[in-house]
């Protein structure tokens, strides 16, 4: 029974200790990051060259340090040659939801952070004109990423990381389908807002 009563004092101190070490942040956060992505894998045997896209996240944090996050995406690559032409553009555009586990380095103000989470994206194949010629509809993926959140002070963060990203959809180009594993890692960096 006093073993009982020790381990139930002693998590209770342990979530107080560590809930007052976060509450002078906030827990609510907007994140707008950019990213330059490399494809790891040929996309139905295109070979893409380097991307660039964005993502804006909005983050709540509902335990000391864990938070969901949920928001949208856009990538673009190029490829020279593909099997719908040349200079043809893939973008994958989508949704994201997960989870975020962050947690400071001692006193310092900068943390590390991991994240995992489902995507529910598509992918369109354009033309050199803007043209949409083919469109993968929306379907399930998943990303995984990780970094440090720096302090800059007054509830702003910068967060350079590194994220991977996973989605196989299928799509049809003059008959014939063709299927788009579509996985990539990208360099991203981070303003983080919280309010």
């Amino acid at each position: 029974m006093k073993t009982k009563v020790f381990l139930s004092i002693a998590l209770v101190i342990l979530v107080s200790a560590t809930t007052l070490a976060r509450e002078n942040e906030k827990r609510f956060g907007v994140e707008i990051n950019g990213e330059v992505s490399f494809v790891t894998t040929d996309l139905s045997g295109t070979s893409l060259n380097t991307g660039l896209g964005f993502e804006t996240i909005l983050q709540y944090r509902f335990m000391p340090f864990t938070s969901v996050y949920g928001g949208w995406g856009w990538n673009n690559f190029n490829a020279d040659e593909s099997f719908a032409g040349s200079d043809i553009d893939f973008e994958q555009t989508g949704y994201i939801l997960g989870l975020q586990f962050k947690h400071p380095f001692g006193k310092s103000p900068v943390s590390y952070f991991v994240r995992a989470g489902a995507l529910y994206s598509h992918i369109e194949t354009e033309n050199n004109d803007g043209d949409i010629i083919s469109d993968t509809g929306h379907g399930f993926g998943y990303q995984v990423a990780g970094g440090i959140e720096v302090s800059l002070g007054k509830n702003w963060s910068l967060a350079p990381g590194l994220k991977f990203n996973s989605l196989s959809r299928e799509t049809e180009f003059e008959g014939e389908n063709y299927q788009l594993d579509h996985r990539y890692v990208s360099a991203r960096l981070g303003i983080i807002k919280r309010f």
